[in-house]
C-alpha cells in the first residue's frame, strides 16, 4: 500500500476567481476597515444561523410543530433524520467541489439554492411533502457551515483568523439551538410550521444579498477531484446517511424490537468499512486514515467526541426533563435567554484571551463548569422548575462555549503544519464528531434514560401494595375528587391507583434523568482527571530535561 504522507499527484491549476478589490486595514485586529469587517461578521452570523436554525427548528420544537403536520411524535422525529441523512457527510466533500469551481461560484449557487429550498418550506402541507423538502433543506444547508467560517475569518488579520474569527464562528454554531428554542413558539403561533421557517426564509434572503455585496479572497481552482473520490464518497455519505436516519427514531422504535434498524446499521458498518479499504490504498485519499488514526488526531477526535456528549445534557436532556411537567419552550424563555448569554460570555472570552499555550487553561475551566453545572441539575425532584436550573444551564452554556474552540484551534494548527490537504481530513473528524457524534450521543443518552426509568419504575412498583396503609390512605385520597361522578368503592379504588401509578412512572423519571445528569458529570470529571495527569506527566518530563541539561553543564 503507498502512503499518501509523502506523495502528491499532479493537479490542473485552472484560473483563480476575479480579483477582490483590496481595502484599507482596520488595525491590529481586522483586515479590513472596520464598518466592512463588521459586515463580514455580520454575514458569516446570518449565514451560520441560518444553517443552525434550519438543523434545529424541528428538533426544537417537535411537541409543538407535529399537530399543525397532522403527524406523530414518531413520524416528527423522522424530519430530523431526513433533514441530517444527506448533510452528516456532504460538507466536508464540498470543500474539494469548492476547490474545483472557485469560491466565488460556490457562494453564490449556494446561497440561491438556500433561498429556493427554504421558499419550498412554504409548500408543505403534510408530512408526506414536508419529509422530502426536509432531505432537500440538509443538502442546500451542507454549504452554509464552510461559507460561515470564511465569512468570519475574512474580516481578521492572519494572526487572528485561527483565534478570534474561529472563537466568534464556533459560538454562532452554539447559539443555533436555543435560539431555536427561543424564537420557536411565537414564529409556530403565528403561522403553525410555515411560521416556524419564515424567520429562516428571511435569513437566507440577507444572506443572499451580503453574499452578492462582500467578494471573498479568491483562491487558485484546480482539479482535485477524482473518480475514486466519487466512489469513496458515495460508500461514505451511505454509511452515515443510513445512520443519522436511524439515530433519532431507534430509541422510540426501541432497537431490539425492530429488525430493519439492525439490518441499516450492518450496511453502515460495511459502506463505512469498504470506504476505508479504498481510502487506504489510494495515492491521494480523500480522507487520510493513516494519519487520522495517529496518536495526536485520535486523542483531539475523543476529546471533540467527548465535549460533544456533555453538550447534549444543555441541548435535549434538560429540555427533555422539563418536558415531563408539560413545560414547553414558551415557559422555559428565560432558562434558554441565559443559556445564550453564557454561550455569548465563552465565545467573546475565546475570542480575547485564546492563544497557543492556553488550550489547556481554556479546557480546565470548560470542563469544571459542565461538571458542576450537570452535577447540580442531578438533584431534580418533582418540584424542579426552569429558575431551579438558571444557574447550572448557564455554567453548562458557558463552558460549552470555552471547550470547542481551543480543541478546534490545536487540531486545525496540526493539519496546517503538515499540509492543505490535511485539512480536509481534519474537517471530516470535526464534523463527524460534531453531527455523527450528536446524533449518537443524544440516541445513548436518551436509550440509557428510557431504561433507568424501566428499572426505577420496576422498583416503585413493588411498593405499591394495598395492604400497606400508607398506600391505601394515599390511593383513597388520590380517588376522593372523583367520588361525585364515581359512587362505586372499587371505581374509585382503581382511579386512585392509576393516579399512584402516574405519579409513580413520573418520580422514576425524574429519579432516571438524574441518574444521567450524574453520568455526564462523571464524564466530565474523568476528563478533566486525564487532562490534569497529562500536564502534570508533562511538567515532569521538562523539569527532568531540565535537570539534565544543569547536570551536563555543571560537569
Amino acid at each position: 500500500m503507498n502512503s499518501p504522507a509523502h506523495s502528491s499527484a499532479p493537479q490542473a491549476v485552472l484560473p483563480p476567481d476575479q480579483p477582490v478589490p483590496p481595502y484599507r486595514p482596520g488595525g491590529k485586529l481586522f483586515a479590513l476597515s472596520t464598518p466592512r469587517a463588521l459586515l463580514y461578521i455580520l454575514a458569516a452570523t446570518i449565514l451560520s444561523w441560518t444553517q443552525g436554525l434550519g438543523m434545529n427548528m424541528v428538533q426544537a420544537n417537535i411537541a409543538q410543530i407535529q399537530g399543525g403536520l397532522h403527524a406523530t411524535t414518531l413520524e416528527t422525529t423522522w424530519l430530523i433524520g431526513a433533514y441530517m441523512a444527506p448533510n452528516v457527510s456532504l460538507s466536508f466533500f464540498l470543500i474539494k467541489i469548492r476547490t474545483r469551481f472557485g469560491l466565488r461560484n460556490f457562494a453564490e449557487l449556494s446561497i440561491i439554492g438556500m433561498v429556493l429550498v427554504n421558499l419550498l418550506h412554504l409548500a408543505v402541507t403534510d408530512w408526506q411533502t414536508t419529509l422530502i423538502v426536509r432531505f432537500i433543506a440538509g443538502i442546500a444547508a451542507a454549504p452554509m457551515s464552510s461559507l460561515g467560517f470564511l465569512y468570519m475569518i475574512e474580516a481578521f488579520v492572519p494572526a487572528r483568523k485561527r483565534t478570534t474569527g474561529l472563537s466568534l464562528n464556533l459560538m454562532n454554531v452554539a447559539l443555533s439551538m436555543p435560539l431555536a428554542r427561543l424564537v420557536g413558539p411565537s414564529l409556530i403561533e403565528a403561522g403553525g410550521f410555515h411560521g416556524l421557517y419564515a424567520l429562516e426564509i428571511a435569513l437566507a434572503l440577507i444572506g443572499f444579498a451580503l453574499i452578492f455585496y462582500l467578494p471573498l479572497t479568491p483562491t487558485p481552482r484546480a482539479k482535485v477531484i477524482e473518480k475514486l473520490d466519487l466512489v469513496s464518497y458515495s460508500l461514505i455519505a451511505a454509511g452515515l446517511g443510513i445512520n443519522a436516519a436511524i439515530m433519532p427514531v431507534g430509541r422510540l422504535y426501541w432497537w431490539r424490537e425492530a429488525s430493519w434498524i439492525g439490518a441499516g446499521l450492518v450496511i453502515t458498518g460495511l459502506c463505512l468499512a469498504a470506504a476505508a479499504l479504498i481510502e487506504l490504498n489510494r495515492k491521494n485519499p480523500l480522507i487520510d486514515l493513516r494519519w487520522l488514526f495517529s496518536r495526536e488526531m485520535l486523542h483531539i477526535a475523543i476529546v471533540l467526541m467527548i465535549f460533544r456528549v456533555l453538550l447534549s445534557e444543555q441541548s435535549t436532556l434538560a429540555a427533555n426533563f422539563f418536558n415531563l411537567f408539560g413545560l414547553l419552550n414558551r415557559e422555559l424563555y428565560t432558562l434558554n435567554l441565559l443559556v445564550i448569554a453564557g454561550t455569548i460570555c465563552g465565545g467573546l472570552i475565546c475570542a480575547a484571551f485564546l492563544k497557543p499555550g492556553r488550550e489547556d487553561a481554556f479546557h480546565i475551566a470548560a470542563l469544571v463548569l459542565l461538571a458542576t453545572g450537570s452535577w447540580l441539575d442531578s438533584h431534580a425532584t418533582n418540584l424542579t422548575r426552569p429558575p431551579n436550573m438558571y444557574v447550572s444551564q448557564t455554567m453548562i452554556g458557558l463552558g460549552g462555549a470555552l471547550f470547542l474552540p481551543p480543541s478546534m484551534f490545536k487540531g486545525l494548527g496540526m493539519a496546517l503544519t503538515r499540509g492543505p490537504q490535511y485539512i480536509l481530513s481534519f474537517i471530516a473528524v470535526f464534523l463527524f464528531t460534531q453531527n455523527t457524534g450528536g446524533l449518537m450521543s443524544s440516541a445513548f443518552f436518551g436509550s440509557l434514560q428510557t431504561m433507568f426509568e424501566k428499572y426505577h419504575s420496576n422498583i416503585l412498583a413493588q411498593t405499591i401494595v394495598m395492604s400497606d396503609p400508607i398506600v391505601a390512605a394515599r390511593v383513597v385520597q388520590l380517588g376522593q375528587p372523583w367520588h361525585i361522578i364515581l359512587s362505586d368503592p372499587a371505581l374509585l379504588q382503581a382511579e386512585g391507583l392509576a393516579i399512584l401509578g402516574r405519579q409513580a412512572t413520573l418520580e422514576a423519571n425524574i429519579l432516571a434523568y438524574n441518574d444521567v445528569f450524574r453520568i455526564y458529570t462523571l464524564i466530565a470529571l474523568a476528563l478533566l482527571a486525564f487532562l490534569l495527569l497529562r500536564i502534570m506527566r508533562t511538567a515532569f518530563i521538562q523539569w527532568q530535561k531540565n535537570n539534565t541539561a544543569l547536570a551536563a553543564e555543571s560537569a
